[in-house]
């Protein structure tokens, strides 16, 4: 199987997709913790836990919807996503 240059554009589409909606998956998540911490609207914290799973999780099928490897590269992206937020987290905490 050859993959032209095309499908590799569309595939690092969907390895950017994936670095932008782990971003916000992971900024949601950080916004979550903080409303959990401090006592923030019971609600709002659910809504706010559910939506983010739910608009992941959407992205996730969409793109599995389209094959194999545009999944894989969305999920790399997520990782990515995953591995740059925490690293900014540790450098921040003491």
């Amino acid at each position: 199987m050859s993959i032209s240059a095309f499908d590799c554009l569309i595939l690092s589409v969907y390895l950017v997709a994936g670095i932008v909606a782990g971003i916000v998956y992971f900024g949601c998540l950080a916004w979550n913790v903080r409303l959990f911490a401090e006592g923030g609207s019971v609600t709002t914290t659910i809504v706010l836990m559910a939506g983010r799973i739910a608009v992941l999780g959407g992205l996730l099928v969409l793109a599995s919807r389209q094959g194999a490897l545009p999944l894989l590269m969305m999920a790399l992206g997520v990782f990515i996503a995953r591995f740059a937020i925490i690293r900014r987290v540790m450098a921040v905490q003491p």
